[in-house]
């Protein structure tokens, strides 16, 4: 390559007329020296195979991608990934209005779409030098000169206008491909933060749901809390009543007063726990909360989607933060071949051409004309390590950028069966806790049937009731469990995104 470049350089031997600048119908033609002819030869040969030196493919990341995940059970692994709206499987009006709101409003959104901009300019910048830089300069310069005394006359100063006007270019030739690799890296940024912005709206959505599941499960905790109030209540009444038969103690009252009062200093905390998911909602939709009004209801009316894994190596399409750190690897390796190739000369073209003249109404004319064309070579020698630190640097950045590329892939794998084994084993407990609420509600009225009969032991009475009300409000923690679970697999999976086709605005 460099021998045809320096070929290309040495082979103008003839002389060409090229039309520099022309002013009305009369053209200005100027003869280039041949040495000229070379250096447009050179640099034709160079734009057609700038970078060729250097190839940057991405380095192998050796990853272990396993046939199946491990917790999927029987589950066909060719079925489907999560649909894009995967919360509209849990058959909610209101957390489907919440969802769609929180993408066309949140905050974290708009300020991760402002940073893809960002990059996109930058983008525009960095690759700005690939292309030749244009100046169209004038001036006007007024001088006057000192007066002089010769044979004894007195000689007045001169004065002296001249008139400039000039179209001044440069351009940098890419032989070893640094600018175009600085302009690649500057547009792996960019599509890593089109990655990112995607990242922000998936956790924004689950935090959508996880509020928002945690708004019911706290209404619904209160109901159960109520509830054993007034469970509570009608125990101590009967309590009472024993009491003033002569049956009961005044240890038997005291008792029963306490666990009522258990009961109730377990409402607030809930009430703060509901307010507080409240405000987390319109913070997600960017509204003061004194502007939200969330209805909320009960678990017990959200249904439970079928979520589907699909297969392990769909995951590394599947989640953008996966191909966020993909894009940043690339980048980082487009950053490696730029810092390597400053070890290789820089070449650079500038010419100026223009007319300069001490009369503004001659200033056009032909022979007012001017121009110069220089090419220079710059070869580093010594510059106390810099390019070699700087090379060592970005070296060690895409190494550093690979094994965060690896983690992200192998975390993800495991985020996925982490997932479907909270799913499975909070089922399980979901069943397993209804046993428990059920058996215990039997024996708390059997237990208060025979309070109210006379025959029942207070003992009895009051370890039945406690174990029914934390039984009940385990079960309302099993619910939410299953469906953090379930949220948390949609988010592992990357909550049916798909990478869009858009690529930042090309650096050239």
């Amino acid at each position: 390559f460099v021998g045809a470049v320096r070929r290309a350089a040495a082979g103008g031997r003839t002389r060409v007329t090229q039309s520099v600048m022309g002013t009305g119908a009369a053209g200005l033609k100027l003869a280039l020296p041949g040495r000229l002819t070379g250096w447009f030869a050179a640099l034709c040969l160079a734009l057609s195979s700038s970078g060729c030196l250097l190839t940057k493919d991405l380095p192998d990341p050796a990853l272990d991608i396993p046939p199946a995940y491990k917790q999927a059970g029987s589950k066909n692994p060719q079925d489907a990934p999560p649909t894009l709206d995967w919360w509209r499987g849990f058959r909610s009006k209101e957390l489907t209005g919440l969802m769609e709101e929180a993408q066309t409003v949140n905050l974290d959104i708009a300020a991760a779409t402002a940073r893809i901009k960002q990059a996109d300019a930058q983008a525009r910048i960095t690759g700005a030098v690939l292309l030749p830089a244009l100046q169209l300069n004038g001036s006007e310069t007024y001088s006057r000169t000192s007066g002089s005394s010769q044979s004894g006359l007195s000689i007045g100063g001169r004065e002296v206008v001249n008139y400039n006007a000039s179209l001044s270019a440069s351009y940098e030739l890419d032989f070893w491909g640094k600018n175009r690799d600085a302009a690649q890296a500057a547009e792996e940024t960019a599509i890593a933060t089109r990655f990112d912005r995607d990242v922000v709206a998936l956790t924004t959505l689950t935090s959508v749901a996880t509020a928002y599941f945690q708004v019911l499960a706290s209404q619904d905790r209160l109901r159960v809390a109520q509830r054993n109030i007034a469970s509570a209540t009608r125990i101590l009444d009967a309590i009472k009543q024993r009491l003033s038969a002569g049956t009961g103690t005044d240890l038997d009252v005291a008792q029963q007063e306490s666990v009522l009062a258990n009961q109730r200093a377990l409402v607030p905390p809930l009430r703060q726990t509901l307010d507080q998911n409240i405000n987390a909602l319109a913070t997600l939709v960017s509204r003061p909360p004194e502007s939200v009004r969330v209805v909320g209801g009960s678990l017990n009316a959200i249904a439970i989607p079928r979520v589907t894994p699909g297969l392990p190596s769909e995951i590394l399409t599947q989640r953008p933060d996966v191909r966020r750190q993909e894009a940043q690897l690339a980048s980082a390796t487009a950053n490696v071949g730029n810092a390597r190739a400053q070890f290789f000369p820089s070449i650079q073209l500038t010419g100026t051409g223009g007319y300069q003249s001490s009369s503004l109404v001659s200033l056009f004319n032909p022979n007012a004309a001017f121009f110069n064309m220089v090419g220079s070579l710059t070869q580093p020698i010594f510059d106390g390590g810099r390019i070699l630190g700087n090379f060592e640097l970005t070296k060690a950045r895409q190494d550093e950028l690979l094994q965060t590329y690896r983690k992200t892939v192998v975390q993800s794998f495991a985020d996925v069966d982490n997932a479907l084994t909270s799913i499975r084993e909070t089922t399980i407990r979901l069943r397993l806790q209804r046993d428990v609420v059920a058996s215990s509600r039997r024996a708390f009225q059997l237990s208060g049937d025979q309070l109210r009969a006379g025959t029942g032991d207070i003992v009895t009475v009051l370890n039945v009731q406690l174990t029914l009300f934390q039984a009940e409000d385990a079960l309302v923690q099993a619910q939410l469990a299953r469906l953090l679970a379930i949220i948390s697999l949609y988010q592992a999976l990357g909550g049916g995104w798909e990478p869009k086709m858009e690529r930042p605005v090309d650096a050239l």
